[in-house]
């Protein structure tokens, strides 16, 4: 069997790697189409993936990064038509158009209803939705009590995370050596702020994440309790640059796991601190009772994090959980029994792949659509 997968996000890289090197180890032939954004081919090289580079966005603007679609899907298709992969995998329009062309069949993987989204992933949806052959998400990213429950004949909803196809403990193992590299004791209590860029499409639309002033604050009130380092996508101030956290990008998950707090105005980090039992705060212009299924999912069935829409809200509780004794033993208790819920995300994926278009049918039943 010949798969080609798209990885297009740090992200995407964490999510995909146990199932490439499953692949790898049964003896198909495994294709990487990476975009150059981000720590997205530092992780592959950590990995020691083959890639081939289809599109660069690293200093790319949103807008900019939409008109370079054609000339990204020109570039997948050069490459891959000398192959004839059997499946495309990927999360986007890159994936299902290069499929299209190849003749060659595609799966999309998407940790959100794109419906829910911004006009722009809503659009990209709907221009994907009559080529992809399937789409799978999280069941959680049904949103209680929306309309929407389903994104059609060809959807199907999974009892996990995306972050548990390589967080669960089946894959992941902490390190304490962190510690070193931090700097700190192991007796040391740290927290962990995380700030977005608001720079990718699925950010269309005017969602907002701590300001400046709300960024320093954090630290000045947290700093009273712990050491604190900053992860942030944009350029920091000279000011709080002295918190950066510097370490090689593939330790992050020893980092979230041995945190005391993490404080984050981004999406991924949050769910993948909830995962590994590490409390949480989200700060989010789109959080509230239209927000994404899977954090009123980890707020209110499980109580492993706590968004907000107001970002002195989100502050005031981060200085309240820092304060509670026996933090971290609390949230273990909480993450066994997510644990006990969800399904190990990397074996059904890659069972549905090498089964496909069975497993398809197969998963249609067992859902009842």
């Amino acid at each position: 069997m010949i798969i080609a997968f798209f990885v297009n996000t740090p992200a995407q890289a964490h999510f995909m790697k146990n199932i490439i090197k499953a692949f790898e180890l049964k003896g198909h032939k495994v294709l990487i189409l990476a975009r150059e954004y981000g720590e997205t081919v530092d992780l592959l090289e950590h990995f020691k993936f083959n890639y081939f580079i289809y599109t660069n966005a690293s200093n790319c603007s949103k807008y900019r990064k939409i008109s370079n679609l054609p000339f990204s899907m020109f570039n997948s298709y050069n490459f891959l038509r000398k192959y004839k992969p059997d499946l495309l995998v990927g999360g986007g329009l890159e994936c299902v158009y290069t499929a299209l062309l190849l003749n060659s069949k595609s799966i999309l993987f998407m940790d959100s209803m794109p419906i829910n989204e911004s006009i722009y992933v809503k659009t990209q949806f709907l221009l994907c939705k009559p080529f992809m052959d399937v789409i799978l998400t999280p069941d959680a990213v049904v949103t209680p009590g929306s309309s929407k429950k389903s994104l059609g004949s060809k959807h199907i909803k999974i009892n996990s995370y995306k972050e548990l196809a390589y967080l669960h403990p089946n894959y992941f193992v902490p390190d304490d050596s962190i510690y070193k590299l931090l700097g700190l004791d192991k007796d040391e209590e740290f927290v962990l702020l995380r700030f977005n860029a608001f720079d990718s499409v699925h950010d269309f639309g005017g969602v907002t994440g701590f300001s400046l002033d709300e960024k320093r604050e954090l630290v000045n009130k947290l700093s009273e309790h712990a050491k604190v380092f900053i992860s942030s996508e944009s350029v920091l101030p000279p000011d709080l640059r002295k918190y950066s956290l510097n370490i090689p990008k593939y330790r992050i998950h020893d980092v979230l796991n041995y945190t005391k707090l993490v404080v984050a105005d981004t999406g991924t980090m949050i769910t993948e601190a909830a995962v590994l039992g590490t409390p949480a705060i989200r700060f989010s212009s789109n959080a509230g009772s239209n927000d994404l299924g899977i954090f009123i999912e980890l707020s209110n069935k499980y109580d492993l994090i706590y968004t907000y829409d107001n970002p002195e809200m989100a502050i005031t509780k981060a200085i309240e959980l820092i304060n509670r004794p026996n933090l971290k033993k609390e949230w273990k208790s909480k993450k066994e029994i997510l644990l006990n819920d969800k399904i190990d995300l990397s074996l059904f994926m890659e069972w549905f792949i090498e089964e496909f278009p069975r497993s398809f049918n197969e998963s249609l039943f067992k859902t009842g659509l």
